[in-house]
């Protein structure tokens, strides 16, 4: 219930300073497309919207012609979240949101998208908003229900991005509302599970190299597992005991039927080495034979688990008759390569829920 009050307070907060932006913006004298970006050129927001629960914009950084960072006050983790924008070529009219979530790294590290691919850059010619969190390094970008000695505070990530930020970042933006989600490796779990959680807020979802059930035991082995892998906390702290309902709240497979009507794309490799598990290979996380031997023997364990984890949600989602495209590759490790050419093929379905 405190969840559904939020995401109200919040829409009516918002919805006004929505419309006032876009007009002020695009309605009165900017309709050219070769005006100036108003947030970039103003170096503010283009609305100061401020949630009932006191979750708002604290400040707008201006890195170049193209690139902010919003400093979001949570109000449900009581603390600044920096957010990376990627504004779009064109700002001459409202435009939607594509979410970006990385992995374990919370985007703080190089194991993200914009250190560990080129798809920033390809998006930068696209008239989409790009929107990245940064922080939530090994959380799962779900809420946590205790405080933990190594997160700290219990994190509210799923409030934070499903809840607290998209009504703030449409405004803020001037946005025309309609927004997808990608994520990949931790976070191809949390995108599905936020938009179980809120199916109403995204067109398309794409989930790469995910294991969405967490309720069973071997979906809660592999949760235990990535926490214990990356020293990202107590899953206690997280989802509770083994018997907390938060293990299967956070279960998109078992809540699949809330995913009718969105676009869906998942991927997963098989685990076996491919293409690019060499010594070249740009993507290597750690250089030389020991990041291919590290890519061929952990990165091939998670993917194995990611591609049984994948199929399950396959056979669930046909069961409900719920449409998804599916992309088993017969190679490809746990790597960003791999999540680089996902989100290509993934691409035509993310640029047409979009609108682009």
């Amino acid at each position: 219930m405190r969840r559904q009050s939020i995401r109200r307070a919040l829409t009516f907060a918002v919805t006004g300073a929505v419309f006032a932006a876009s007009a002020a913006a695009f309605g009165a004298g900017i309709g050219a497309a070769d005006t100036a970006d108003p947030v970039i050129a103003e170096k503010k927001a283009l609305a100061d919207p401020v949630s009932a629960d006191g979750s708002k914009i604290d400040r707008v950084l201006v890195h170049d012609d193209q690139h902010l960072t919003l400093q979001v006050y949570s109000a449900a983790m009581g603390r600044d979240i920096p957010v990376e924008v990627q504004r779009p070529a064109d700002t001459s009219a409202p435009r939607p949101v594509l979410y970006l979530l990385s992995g374990a790294d919370g985007n703080v590290g190089t194991a993200n998208w914009d250190s560990s691919s080129n798809v920033l850059p390809f998006l930068a010619g696209k008239n989409v908003n790009v929107v990245q969190p940064v922080g939530g390094a090994w959380s799962y970008y779900t809420d946590w229900v205790a405080d933990d000695p190594v997160q700290g505070r219990a994190p509210k990530w799923k409030t934070f991005l499903g809840e607290e930020l998209p009504p703030l970042i449409d405004a803020a933006l001037g946005t025309n509302g309609i927004h997808s989600i990608v994520g990949m490796s931790m976070s191809a779990n949390s995108v599905l599970a936020l938009a179980v959680a809120h199916p109403e807020l995204y067109r398309g979802v794409a989930s790469y190299s995910g294991c969405d059930e967490t309720s069973d035991p071997l979906g809660r082995q592999a949760v235990k597992t990535v926490l214990s892998y990356g020293g990202g906390g107590d899953p206690v702290n997280m989802w509770g005991t083994d018997d907390n309902p938060a293990w299967t709240d956070n279960d998109a497979v078992l809540h699949a039927d809330r995913l009718r009507g969105i676009d869906l794309y998942l991927y997963s490799g098989s685990g076996l080495p491919g293409r690019w598990d060499t010594v070249d290979s740009p993507f290597l996380q750690k250089p030389g034979p020991a990041g291919v031997a590290n890519e061929d023997l952990v990165g091939g364990f998670i993917e194995a688990g990611a591609n049984i984890c994948t199929h399950n949600m396959q056979t669930r989602l046909t069961q409900l008759g719920i449409p998804a495209t599916f992309n088993f590759a017969p190679t490809g490790t746990h790597s960003w390569g791999y999540w680089q050419d996902a989100f290509y093929d993934s691409w035509p379905m993310l640029s047409r829920d979009l609108g682009l």
